[in-house]
């Protein structure tokens, strides 16, 4: 058999749960028609609770179809880009219901852009409306991109009135606890969020759309190795990762209650959280910030039995003080995702909550999931096996042969999550979604490699491979070690151009608050010399109070480089 068609045939299966299958059917519908299904069978169950406020589906989809007929009354047609420039509010679930509804495209900004990124993703995406927090709006006057319409809410639109009214009281005696808020002067073109859904009609124009072929989003990448990038995902394309994510999660539809307070501009709180359960009928518990507090408390107040976090949130709930009056044994699933989930972070948050993580693995272009730990067989160190309809391999990173088991290589993905392309980036979409036998694969740009069990490991960013002395030395096996050493709490590993040897390696290191003064580079040094091969060991360390990350917690090797160039 043929390496190719040896992962084709998917040897993970075995590790599916009794009576699952490889591959479930997709609805050929849009968005809105399956969120519209959802309404009509649980209308009066709670869709989302933010701060003690709850939506019901049906008010949901109401409050949506109005927003979709403001925008038409607004000029928005179909294919037209609406851009939400959002905190995690009912608001951004609303505007994006309703913006789909309309046949307009989303694409969510990431709300601690500068106005400079701000301008770029409008720029690039062609949004010409935008629906922004008022906080925020500033940001967009600076980024002097022209808008047709800027459609401006309140964070607090939707909070209890009991809490606003606290808040206003509470603000006149200690501003810090009032409600961020700014005045801005009326305008042309500016419209308040609630102005427009009061006086707008539940019924929108009919707008045919072909989940096949019609855009849904434009999704950006988060830049950690080059410049964000906008992704072209269909109907189709999230309606595949909802029902992907649906098989493998394994819950029972509109019953589960979901701690919603990763981010919702990005794909993994997109498709895994606002689609992704919305579109099974649970109940999103939504956060506008994660706030350790409230997670815990929230834990404790509803019956939460998903929770879905990254290993930067675990690393820290692990040590901290209130995470032993959770029953964590009441979750069905704890999902983790968007970067390295560290063994240490695992063994550690098992010791104290008597429960295991599901680490996954999925990215933008594949609509968030490709990969999850089977529940009943999970495995540490690695980022679990091909989700239901979801083709797997892993290929010469510079060719288009695929390896064998156990080699190390580029991993590929095909299947209906995968994105239409890169936004006016032909070049790029080529390089990335290549044809072979009539099957379009996706190349992810991550080095893998699967074991002969059709677990897949992760190694390292192609763009993060450190070429030293002729060696390939991943980022990742020098971080991994230094996450064992008790004193230190985080770690960033990059490659420093050199011209005599290729690239130098350079170890970011955050010590923990007793090893600050008292730990030196030479016993990071040492650490690292008696558990790594000798081209490994770092040349340079630096310690840090922190590292650079993305928005979703990530730490961004970009920054780290740009910052690092001369190492220290």
């Amino acid at each position: 058999m043929e390496n190719r068609d040896f992962y084709l045939s998917r040897p993970w299966a075995k590790h599916y749960p009794e009576g699952k299958d490889t591959q479930v059917e997709v609805p050929d519908i849009s968005v809105p028609e399956m969120m519209e299904q959802i309404a009509r069978k649980h209308g009066h169950r709670p869709a989302l609770i933010f701060h003690g406020t709850t939506l019901r589906y049906k008010t949901l989809i109401n409050l949506s179809n109005r927003f979709a007929s403001a925008l038409q009354s607004l000029g928005v047609t179909k294919g037209d880009k609406v851009a939400l420039y959002l905190l995690n509010c009912p608001q951004f679930v609303i505007a994006y219901l309703g913006a789909l509804k309309a046949g307009a495209l989303v694409t969510p900004i990431s709300p601690v852009y500068t106005s400079f990124e701000v301008r770029h993703q409008l720029q690039d995406s062609q949004a010409k409306y935008l629906v922004c927090q008022d906080i925020l709006f500033d940001k967009v006057e600076k980024s002097g991109v022209e808008l047709a319409h800027v459609i401006v809410t309140h964070i607090g639109e939707y909070l209890p009135w009991w809490k606003r009214l606290a808040a206003r009281l509470l603000g006149r005696f200690n501003p810090g606890l009032a409600l961020p808020t700014v005045e801005i002067s009326p305008r042309k073109n500016l419209h308040p969020f609630q102005t427009l859904l009061a006086t707008s009609s539940p019924e929108p124009r009919p707008v045919t759309i072909q989940p096949r072929t019609d855009l849904a989003t434009l999704s950006y990448t988060g830049g950690t190795t080059g410049n964000p990038k906008g992704v072209m995902l269909s109907h189709y394309n999230i309606v595949a990762a909802k029902s992907a994510i649906e098989a493998a999660i394994d819950l029972e539809l509109a019953h589960e209650y979901v701690l919603a307070f990763l981010p919702l501009f990005h794909i993994y709180g997109q498709a895994v959280l606002m689609l992704g359960q919305l579109g099974m009928g649970n109940t999103l518990v939504l956060f506008t910030t994660p706030d350790l507090d409230e997670i815990l408390t929230a834990m404790q107040t509803y019956p939460i039995t998903v929770f879905p976090g990254v290993p930067m949130l675990f690393e820290v709930l692990k040590d901290h003080e209130k995470t032993g009056r959770v029953n964590w044994k009441k979750l069905k699933v704890i999902l983790c995702g968007a970067d390295t989930l560290h063994k240490t972070t695992v063994e550690s948050w098992e010791r104290r909550t008597g429960t295991r993580i599901r680490e996954g693995y999925g990215l933008t272009e594949s609509t968030s999931i490709a990969h999850l730990n089977p529940k009943t067989q999970p495995k540490i160190g690695s980022f679990g096996i091909p989700v239901a309809n979801q083709d797997a391999g892993v290929m010469n990173p510079e060719g288009t042969d695929f390896l064998k088991v156990g080699e190390v290589g580029e991993l590929v993905l095909s299947g209906p999550n995968i994105m239409q392309g890169y936004w006016n980036r032909p070049q790029d979409t080529a390089k990335t979604l290549i044809t072979l036998n009539d099957r379009v694969w996706l190349r992810t740009g991550d080095l893998v490699s699967m074991d002969p069990e059709g677990y897949f490991h992760y190694y390292d960013r192609r763009k993060d491979l450190i070429k030293h002395k002729g060696y390939s030395v991943f980022a990742k096996d020098i971080e991994d070690i230094l996450y064992t050493h008790p004193q230190v709490k985080a770690a960033g590993v990059v490659g420093v151009p050199d011209p005599t040897v290729g690239a130098q390696i350079k170890a970011v290191v955050v010590l923990q608050p007793e090893a600050r003064g008292t730990l030196s580079e030479e016993d990071i040094r040492t650490f690292c010399k008696e558990r790594l091969a000798h081209y490994k060991i770092p040349k340079f360390i630096e310690f840090r109070g922190e590292l650079p990350k993305t928005d979703v917690g990530k730490i961004s090797r970009r920054e780290l480089r740009d910052e690092g160039t001369q190492g220290s």
